[in-house]
């Protein structure tokens, strides 16, 4: 490593310790020719993921975007920005383990979707609406009764029948 001060290319190591996150190592270095000391940081290469779009266009992946997006759908609900934060890193986690180089859209915001609807009905509606472009409100109410179906299927409760008339005869 070449020193900061001298420029001399021999140090030696003095300690070395993995940073908080665990994906970086810090090492403090002292030079041999100056005896000055600095710290390098070692991170693992990362090969940067392209984003395909609908259009077939690719972009490089900005995780702002999606952080941003779930932000705006979880406005004015009870989710905390740790919780969001969470969702973004276990998104990731599943995007670099799937895909190595490019990875589609469409892949992407069915991933948010799937977070979001285990995290808050709400969120997840008003993503949907902006992710699927809902035509008419028939798609709107489709989306809808699946997500109650689903809150039934989870409650183990039947749904409830509405009460025939009483005849009055």
């Amino acid at each position: 490593m070449k020193c900061i001060y001298c420029g001399h290319l021999e140090d030696k190591v003095i300690d070395s310790r993995l940073s908080a996150e665990g994906n970086s190592v810090r090492r403090r270095r002292e030079c041999l020719k100056c005896e000055r000391r600095f710290t390098t940081y070692e991170y693992v290469e990362q090969i940067p993921l392209l984003v395909v779009k609908k259009d077939a266009r690719r972009e490089s992946y900005d995780r702002n975007k999606i952080l941003s997006g779930i932000i705006k759908a979880c406005e004015k609900r009870p989710v905390s920005i740790q919780k969001i934060e969470d969702m973004v890193t276990s998104i990731e986690r599943v995007m670099m383990r799937k895909y190595e180089k490019e990875i589609p859209s469409a892949v992407i915001g069915e991933l948010i979707m799937e977070k979001l609807a285990g995290v808050d009905d709400v969120a997840y509606v008003r993503f949907a609406s902006v992710y699927r472009q809902f035509k008419d409100v028939n798609q709107f109410m489709s989306e809808l009764k699946d997500i109650l179906g689903k809150d039934v299927k989870k409650e183990g409760k039947a749904v409830p029948s509405k009460p025939k008339a009483k005849s009055r005869r």
